[in-house]
């Protein structure tokens, strides 16, 4: 018996957005479907589409399966992930995503997680037009004639998955899955793809770097216009409205580095407890917002 997720026993026993979606009856709005695998196969999934076209949201999503557990889950979890999207998020969705959202699948079955992928976009592809046979996966050299599983597919589901094992290529899209005449071309793309990971492999490990070293780089100082303006910006914003609501205020006054001179005003002027409210109403908020460093001072107003 396989061992499933909790996740993949929940949208198995209890399967959201199963069945499909009635024609669009309202304008700008379409309803479309995409269609994957066979029955004679084993598998097959149809998934359909609600779509806003104003902005290619994703408004709803349902699916109609025959197979099995993962397929069925899978369908599932595929359906709520991708409403709410637009067309374009929705073509970042792959495989991995759907078994993720499941809490993993067995790798025997993740060829039901690439069944979902390939029936997004085919349904992505025939809203916008573009006849599924000039999907990149469906030309080139036909490599498992079982199952109809094309060269560019094969290499596709390798280097999306860092696959390595010819046992890996049939649990994620059944090529060498029947009589098995394929296993040694796919050996052979399997060697190749993975030769050609390697070989960008420094490229994108320096791309990695390069953006860790400029994430951990220390932010630039602040010059003193900017300073300013921050700062003018929190006074106006967060602290003046709450002095003003007690018959005070504040004014900037100077900026020398980093120490700040301000004027009291109104009832802020003179009072006893202004030195607190420099302190712990202006510094404090000036130092969460602008600078840590932030010294702040009074001044006497100008005569």
């Amino acid at each position: 018996m396989w061992d499933y997720s909790e996740q993949v026993l929940e949208h198995f026993y209890n399967p959201r957005n199963q069945g499909a979606l009635s024609p669009a009856d309202q304008p700008g709005v379409a309803v479309v479907y995409g269609e994957v695998g066979s029955i004679a196969c084993g598998d097959a999934l149809r998934l359909h589409l609600k779509i806003r076209e104003a902005d290619e949201i994703v408004l709803d999503a349902s699916f109609q399966t025959f197979g099995c557990t993962s397929a069925i889950a899978s369908s599932s979890a595929l359906t709520e992930i991708v409403k709410g999207k637009s067309l374009d998020e929705a073509l970042q969705v792959d495989n991995r995503a759907i078994a993720d959202f499941l809490g993993g699948l067995p790798e025997a079955k993740m060829h039901c997680s690439v069944m979902g992928q390939e029936a997004l976009e085919a349904a992505i592809f025939k809203y916008r037009g573009i006849e599924v046979e000039a999907h990149a996966d469906d030309d080139g050299k036909l490599i498992c004639k079982c199952f109809g599983i094309s060269e560019p597919k094969i290499r596709r589901v390798i280097a999306e998955n860092d696959l390595t094992e010819v046992e890996q290529i049939t649990s994620y899209v059944k090529a060498g899955g029947g009589c098995g005449s394929c296993l040694a071309d796919i050996e052979d793309l399997i060697t190749s793809v993975q030769a050609e990971l390697a070989a960008k492999a420094p490229a994108k490990v320096a791309a990695e770097v390069a953006i860790a070293q400029e994430q951990a780089a220390p932010p630039r100082p602040l010059t003193t216009v900017q300073k300013i303006s921050l700062i003018q910006k929190v006074l106006d914003e967060e602290v003046r409205p709450v002095l003003l609501a007690d018959g005070g205020d504040v004014e900037l006054y100077d900026l020398d580095g980093d120490r700040l001179s301000v004027i009291l005003k109104g009832a802020c002027d003179g009072c006893a407890s202004s030195t607190a409210t420099v302190k712990i109403a202006i510094e404090s908020r000036l130092r969460e917002r602008v600078l840590p460093s932030l010294v702040v001072e009074t001044v006497a107003p100008v005569a």
